[in-house]
């Protein structure tokens, strides 16, 4: 790989300002961390998954309509071209079929990263003691984190082979280190 963490960050804070969207990028690529060394093979360098997770979402906040064309295009200059797929695939409207465990990955992981991270915001104590039970609640009240898909959530779980409970406690234990940089440890 071409691309470094440090490269793909001063990219992600060229293009994205707001400070939730870094939180998100943030906390995919945390996941994705992770995800390599569950869902990947021997051979899976975790730095690109993580680097997938942290510019998933980079052209988003300036060009919305294009998301997310221009960081496909940019990544493709880069030579990355296993890192642009996947951000490919994860724009679910353009039907593209997995090519890789890191595709399926990034859609399992990016949807349901961003919905616990909304449940641990609205628990006094965070992420401290969430759990798979309270996360599939939220997940059938379709007023809270309306914009998440939960459709997306459900077939991207299903699409990776893994029971959704466990995804969910898997995102949760990937975050729950992170918490206080994430802004997820809670009122208390």
């Amino acid at each position: 790989m071409n691309l470094t963490r440090q490269k793909a960050l001063e990219k992600l804070h060229e293009w994205t300002t707001t400070d939730s969207l870094r939180g998100h990028a943030r906390a995919v690529e945390i996941v994705m961390r992770q995800a390599a060394r569950r869902y990947g093979g021997p051979d899976t360098d975790e730095e690109v998954w993580a680097i997938t997770g942290l510019l998933h979402d980079a052209d988003y906040e300036k060009w919305p309509d294009e998301h997310p064309q221009r960081i496909v295009d940019w990544l493709r200059e880069q030579g990355e071209e296993e890192i642009a797929y996947a951000v490919s695939f994860h724009q679910t409207k353009w039907g593209l079929p997995p090519k890789s465990q890191l595709d399926k990955a990034l859609l399992a992981c990016d949807e349901l990263a961003g919905f616990v991270v909304a449940c641990c915001l609205v628990r006094p104590d965070g992420v401290a003691s969430l759990a798979p039970k309270s996360v599939k609640k939220k997940l059938k009240d379709k007023a809270f984190a309306a914009k998440v898909d939960r459709r997306i959530i459900r077939d991207s779980i299903e699409l990776l082979g893994v029971d959704l409970g466990e995804h969910i406690q898997f995102v949760i234990d990937a975050l729950k280190p992170h918490a206080e940089e994430l802004g997820i440890g809670g009122r208390g």
